[in-house]
């Protein structure tokens, strides 16, 4: 069974690699690994070394500390399960529709986050 920080570490590079319109095989071409690795990481099936770790936060344009940001503060995110899913930054549509909200002009995106939050508050 994978260990909760692998587990978090993966879920972190899948999010960061998502966010910048990276692929696994892009990712892994810039580190020199294969993309079937690169997926072993972000499922947290395998542990990522230090050095790996090192070179993977050089291509995706971070430092190596994000990768454990939040680490703590799953155990307050669990408690509000109910009304977020669990891993809702590795889910594909759901880093799609942010990435697509942040390509429309701002005030736009204040309107829409506004009928989003009342249609919410609806619900």
């Amino acid at each position: 069974m994978a260990h909760p920080v692998d587990i978090h570490v993966g879920k972190r590079v899948r999010h960061r690699r998502w966010l910048i319109g990276m692929t696994q095989q892009q990712l892994a071409e810039k580190v020199g690994i294969k993309f079937q690795q690169i997926q072993k990481y972000e499922t947290g099936a395998n542990r990522v070394s230090a050095s790996r770790l090192w070179d993977i936060s050089d291509a995706l344009g971070v430092n190596v500390s994000f990768f454990f940001e939040g680490l703590h503060e799953e155990d307050k995110i669990a408690a509000d399960k109910a009304r977020v899913p669990a891993d809702l930054m590795g889910d594909k549509e759901a880093l799609d529709l942010v990435r697509s909200y942040y390509a429309i002009p701002e005030n736009q995106r204040r309107r829409l986050f506004e009928l989003a939050r009342v249609l919410s508050d609806v619900a």
